[in-house]
């Protein structure tokens, strides 16, 4: 029996509705598309007492997810991570409640596994002949191991200078890895090509309706778990979340998944403060968000540590800059020093072995309250989007 209410794709710029029954990247005019649902008929399912006698993980909230037919779900245990308390930053900081979302629990290591199961299921669904994407690392890594469940080839671009544990990953799940001079939009380049002479999917970053749809489930846990702190609210959110933001399909899902939420009747109150964090080698949106712009302008030359933020112009820049302006949140840069920093604080003060990406919200905190866009009183949200093991060049050095 399925439980999806999937009714179609709509183009994020028109309207325009698109069948969700056949294999669909961007809209006529070039835009994303958005996975829509039959939300009334959802939200007499999709509740807190059905969610309790079900598995935790991602697929729980099968509803508002698009795979019509629960065989073709490709799972490796995504979704369902830990969201850690981090009481002796907040006092630090002087914040009321500082949580962070702990997503290097996902397979392959980050969270991108979410996106990545959400868009090989419906691939699979749809019978495709093979799926492709450009990365940065991580998003290759989880794409090779997914494809590899399923059962279906898979091609890798990512820069030359990417990791070399993610190209290992990729190589280590059988998918072909292909190396090109330049950043993530010339690789991406590279599997247009590719996915045009082959017939393949291009799973590129916001360039097919679905990676979104698995990221949007980081928002649907934090409704369900947020409120079990001293102060829960039944349907409570945080007041602000502070997201490492690259390409941004986790900032547009989990502002999708609050929308939801509140049209279903599920989550009360006001919806977060969505904040875009980045390095400032490498802050598109940010320009964009202090110019008061429609759209990010390509950031060149962009440089930083943090690979998965480096990302010169993001496809759905416009989503994006929509979530931070309508949630009433903001935009922020820091610096490669800072993001190393403060790797090293949260692993001390807290425990947590956290990728840079990650590192770059705790970063961004005390700016953010020297500058008033959060108080003292804010329940926050930090997302670390991938473990630190990743990362051993960003490891101190060994006693000699």
């Amino acid at each position: 029996m399925t439980l999806s209410t999937l009714t179609h794709l709509e183009c994020a710029a028109t309207g325009e509705r698109h069948a969700a029954d056949e294999v669909q990247t961007v809209s006529r005019v070039g835009r994303p598309l958005l996975a829509r649902y039959d939300l009334e008929r959802a939200a007499r399912t999709l509740g807190r007492g059905a969610l309790a006698a079900r598995p935790w993980s991602m697929w729980r909230y099968a509803e508002v997810l698009p795979v019509a037919d629960p065989a073709a779900v490709v799972s490796l245990g995504e979704g369902a991570t830990p969201l850690v308390e981090a009481p002796r930053l907040a006092r630090r900081f002087g914040l009321r409640r500082l949580s962070v979302k702990d997503e290097g629990h996902n397979p392959t290591g980050t969270f991108k596994a979410r996106g990545l199961s959400a868009a090989i299921s419906k691939a699979v669904e749809l019978e495709v002949a093979g799926v492709a994407l450009p990365t940065a690392g991580n998003a290759g890594a989880a794409a090779a191991a997914f494809a590899a469940r399923a059962g279906l080839p898979c091609l890798v671009a990512m820069p030359r200078d990417a990791p070399p544990a993610a190209m290992a990953e990729v190589l280590a799940y059988g998918a072909r890895l292909e190396l090109v001079d330049g950043l993530i939009h010339d690789a991406g380049r590279f599997v247009a090509e590719h996915c045009r002479t082959s017939g393949w999917l291009d799973l590129s970053t916001t360039k097919e309706p679905y990676r979104v749809e698995g990221k949007k489930t980081m928002g649907y846990e934090l409704w369900e778990r947020f409120a079990d702190g001293s102060d829960a609210i039944e349907g409570a959110l945080p007041d602000a979340i502070l997201y490492p933001t690259g390409g941004g399909t986790g900032l547009i899902g989990m502002w999708k998944a609050f929308a939801e939420l509140r049209k279903m009747g599920l989550a009360t109150g006001a919806a977060p403060r969505m904040i875009a964090v980045q390095a400032s080698g490498c802050a598109p949106i940010v320009r964009a968000v202090e110019a008061g712009a429609a759209r990010a302008e390509p950031w060149r030359d962009a440089a930083t540590l943090a690979p998965g933020i480096r990302v010169p112009r993001p496809f759905a820049d416009d989503l994006v800059l929509a979530a931070v302006r309508e949630s009433g949140g903001t935009a922020i840069a820091v610096e490669d020093a800072e993001i190393v920093a403060a790797l090293r604080e949260l692993a001390v003060v807290e425990g947590l072995d956290a990728a840079p990406e990650g590192a770059a919200t705790v970063a961004a905190l005390p700016k953010l309250l020297a500058r008033g866009d959060l108080r003292a009183t804010d329940r926050v949200v930090i997302f670390d989007c991938g473990t630190g093991l990743k990362h051993p060049e960003l490891r101190p050095p060994l006693p000699s």
